[in-house]
């Protein structure tokens, strides 16, 4: 898994083309602020260890939340990450169970709609943990 952590003062969204046949047709586009948003890759050999993974990634988001005093996140399947791509109904389960262990830690958690291309508005100001990058 490869993870992309920008802290963002605004990040929005819109979706724009549909990329997946199974994808939601209910879709709407969204804007956050003051928001740890993690653009996520997962990738193939993810599938054979998502305990694992799951466990480090909820840690990591939890870490960088604290480093960047964030309690809202927004959790962004983003397959730019890396050469290897894990199956789109394994991504999108695996992301409904980090925002679900998210939630129960008391963040306000939410995702990018799965399937689809999206215009992105990325307000993220310059600072050392506004940006960085994790490969678990």
């Amino acid at each position: 898994m490869k993870v992309l952590f920008i802290y963002c003062n605004k990040f929005g969204y819109n979706p724009t083309i549909k990329t997946l046949d199974n994808a939601s047709n209910n879709v709407n586009h969204n804007v956050f602020e003051n928001v740890q948003v993690a653009f996520i890759q997962a990738e193939k050999e993810d599938e054979e260890n998502e305990k694992d993974v799951e466990k480090k990634l909820v840690k990591n988001l939890k870490w960088i939340c604290g480093k960047n005093k964030a309690t809202k996140i927004v959790l962004h399947s983003f397959a730019h990450l890396s050469d290897s791509k894990a199956d789109p109904d394994f991504t999108i389960d695996f992301l409904n169970k980090v925002e679900a262990r998210m939630i129960n830690a008391g963040y306000t958690t939410n995702q990018t709609p799965f399937g689809y291309f999206l215009d992105l508005q990325v307000d993220a100001p310059g600072f050392s943990l506004a940006r960085v990058f994790k490969s678990i």
